[in-house]
């Protein structure tokens, strides 16, 4: 992937680009893969909003990608590279043996016509995916179960990839990229490289227009709002928030902790993340 810079002939354009989708070999997708998104605008199914800022957006159908990658096996041909509205990462179309379709996450440097396979007769070679106990330890991986059987969770973004560190007492050691180290079961399966369009999260979106057409609405400071709608709200003229800065409801919006301590999974944890 590349990225092409946009002549300033607008204010929009000027200190804007976008990818060049080098990288893409199809432009249509594959019918048998498709599904129908529904808008829910940041609502939950009661109708409360619980993702702020969120509606509108250009429409699109989603992309059915196989995040189990359970057919062990048989082998499958990388058919097309395509581009998903619905994330940051290109997608791959597998054709196996069998005639049937799939999508998968596309890796980095993934060609067209290179076979890729699951299961434990899988090389360790980029796209293939494995459990944990059957990838050499050190290698960078993808697509990270977190319970076996679940599909995918972990390292699915453009760019995304998980050191594999160690494996001891049928957990294997994950450092992801946010500098986390955390434990997970080793029959939980991965794929093996690094996921491609590396260089998306250089991409200048130049204007508002183009965020409104990913469904990002604009956002209204807190010291702007009335002080029933925001902590920061209030006063004569501007003026500070007074207050370490918070979110609507008083929660620290910065630095503050946020995973219930609760959780299950959180024993797994060995070292947190790096802010």
């Amino acid at each position: 992937m590349g990225i092409r810079i946009h002549r300033p002939t607008s204010a929009g354009r000027r200190n804007s680009s976008a990818s060049d989708f080098a990288d893409v070999t199809r432009s249509t997708p594959e019918r048998s893969l498709l599904e129908t998104l529904p808008r829910s605008a940041g609502r939950n199914h009661h109708g409360h909003i619980t993702s702020r800022r969120r509606g509108n957006g250009v429409k699109r159908r989603y992309r059915v990608i196989d995040w189990r990658r359970d057919k062990d096996g048989m082998v499958a041909r990388v058919d097309s590279v395509e581009y998903d509205p619905n994330r940051s990462a290109r997608i791959a179309l597998l054709v196996y043996t069998d005639g049937e379709k799939r999508y998968m996450l596309a890796p980095r440097d993934i060609k067209v016509g290179q076979e890729v396979m699951s299961g434990p007769a899988a090389e360790p070679r980029t796209g293939n995916c494995k459990a944990l106990k059957d990838i050499p330890v050190g290698l960078f991986v993808h697509g990270v179960e977190l319970a076996p059987g679940r599909g995918a969770q972990m390292g699915r973004s453009a760019g995304a990839q998980i050191q594999y560190a160690g494996r001891d007492n049928g957990y294997a050691q994950l450092v992801l990229p946010s500098g986390e180290m955390r434990l997970v079961p080793e029959d939980c399966r991965a794929v093996i490289g690094q996921v491609g369009n590396v260089e998306w999260n250089l991409i200048r979106w130049g204007k508002a227009g183009r965020m409104r057409h990913r469904g990002r609405r604009p956002k209204v400071r807190g010291s702007a709002m009335n002080p029933y709608s925001h902590p920061h709200g209030g006063g004569e003229g501007r003026t500070g928030a007074g207050r370490p800065p918070v979110s609507p409801w008083g929660k620290l919006a910065k630095g503050g902790k946020t995973r219930d301590r609760k959780k299950s999974s959180g024993q797994l944890i060995l070292r947190r993340r790096t802010k």
